[in-house]
């Protein structure tokens, strides 16, 4: 019964993974156009216990892309220097809607394990209670 519970922990664990990735994508988005805004990224590790994996994930921290931010001319901007350019954002919305596809795709896969491990441990008990 033990290896159902771990995969179900380990499918889990994905899908929130993923749910902190689209919402960081979802954030980028949201933000594309916000004049400063440096886009948010965060990368996965493995959970370890007592030094060893144990097949879950988990987000590391967000980072902001140190990537260069778009100038933009736009004399008229209020935040524009004097020479007429002010600093943009480094959001790519091809790579954002890329990304959060990705995690959709990913989502749906550790959906799917969770679902095929919990219709395969309600298969065994009722096989164990016959």
């Amino acid at each position: 019964m033990s290896d159902f519970s771990n995969s179900l922990a380990i499918s889990a664990s994905g899908m929130a993974a993923q749910t902190d990735r689209l919402r960081f994508t979802s954030e980028n988005i949201a933000n594309a156009d916000t004049p400063g805004y440096r886009r948010k990224t965060t990368s996965f590790e493995a959970i370890v216990e007592q030094g060893q994996s144990t097949g879950a994930v988990t987000t590391g921290p967000m980072v902001l892309d140190k990537t260069e931010l778009d100038r933009v001319f736009d004399p008229s901007h209020p935040m524009a220097d004097a020479s007429g350019y002010y600093q943009g954002t480094n959001v790519d919305l091809l790579i954002e809607i890329a990304d959060a596809r990705e995690a959709q795709r990913s989502y749906e896969a550790n959906l799917k394990m969770f679902d095929q491990s919990r219709q395969m441990s309600s298969s065994l008990m009722e096989l164990l209670r016959r």
